[in-house]
């Protein structure tokens, strides 16, 4: 199946995805194998303010973002959850190919396999999502990944959020942005684009969370978007094997609270494997409160000594 002989997205399928700008719709297509597999036609634009390096690559989590488009659109579509339910990831487990984050003069088109191997309802509303998700370009593979999520009606949401439920107000409380670490300690392109603040601790940082950022708060939220944290992983990451070069690949991610905007939340790591010229796993940890947020095993690979940056593969040969 490729995207020319798929039905392109419905423009008021497009409200499901949850973006406020149009261009950030990465989702052209889908079309349903069987009730609980679906394939989405995914475009990558050649250049993305945020996702794509000066040395003509694509940053791992352009994947992730694609998938949870294509998570949140087929939830609505085929499983009915209403549009006004409150979407959440419980756990998160990504293994990307490096070799395939090339970019070209054109387009790239990827193909998501969606299945969902479990949706179970809840009383009042409530929805429990099990997929796994396989992601091909140009015929090779590019990526797997298993998604736990959720999604609640609007009563239970601001039950379970109690003052935090309203992203307008919530937003407006959010701390001030802080200092970012250099860009070379993270392997992004601009300071803007860095989620992490320097501390007077070795592997340690405070999150730094920027609500003005077009990509990554498209919009008012009420707690720290996922992929803000899934950044932070990364980010995080590259920064622990620092000199070394390298790009973290694979993520495998637990949810445990919402991170709030108004409170600080500390990011530490640990090394977890370290193979002599070899890929390192690196354990992140985010806590809030003196509680766990989150916690995710990344998987960092060396890039060659021809990459002329950290956020990327090398072109295609």
């Amino acid at each position: 199946m490729s995207l020319s002989s798929m039905t392109p997205l419905p423009p008021d399928h497009r409200r499901c995805i949850g973006k406020t700008d149009p261009s950030e719709v990465l989702v052209d297509a889908v079309a349903a194998k069987t009730d609980d597999t679906h394939v989405v036609a995914v475009r990558w634009p050649r250049t993305h303010r945020h996702y794509t390096s000066d040395s003509g690559s694509y940053a791992p989590h352009i994947l992730t973002e694609s998938i949870r488009q294509a998570l949140a659109l087929i939830s609505r579509t085929a499983f009915e959850v209403p549009l006004s339910s409150r979407m959440g990831w419980q756990a998160y487990n990504l293994s990307a190919t490096a070799d395939q984050l090339y970019t070209e003069a054109q387009d790239a088109e990827v193909l998501l396999t969606v299945t969902h191997t479990r949706v179970t309802g809840r009383k009042r509303g409530s929805v429990r999502l099990t997929a796994a998700v396989e992601a091909t370009r140009d015929g090779r593979h590019l990526g797997s990944a298993q998604i736990t999520y959720s999604a609640h009606a609007p009563a239970i949401y601001e039950r379970l959020r109690g003052p935090y439920a309203d992203p307008l107000a919530a937003t407006a409380r959010a701390l001030p942005a802080s200092a970012p670490v250099a860009c070379v300690l993270t392997g992004t392109r601009r300071a803007h684009d860095v989620v992490l603040t320097a501390s007077s601790t070795p592997r340690t940082w405070t999150l730094r969370v920027d609500p003005d950022h077009p990509v990554l708060f498209d919009h008012p939220h009420d707690h720290v978007p996922g992929m803000v944290l899934l950044e932070a992983c990364g980010q995080a990451a590259t920064a622990t094997v620092h000199p070394l070069r390298a790009l973290p690949t694979g993520f495998d991610t637990t949810f445990l609270r919402y991170v709030e905007l108004d409170q600080p939340c500390r990011i530490t790591t640990t090394y977890l494997t370290c193979a002599p010229g070899g890929p390192r796993t690196i354990g992140v940890r985010g806590t809030q409160n003196g509680q766990t947020a989150f916690t995710s095993r990344v998987t960092v690979h060396p890039l060659p000594a021809g990459c002329r940056r950290t956020d990327g593969a090398q072109r295609r040969p």
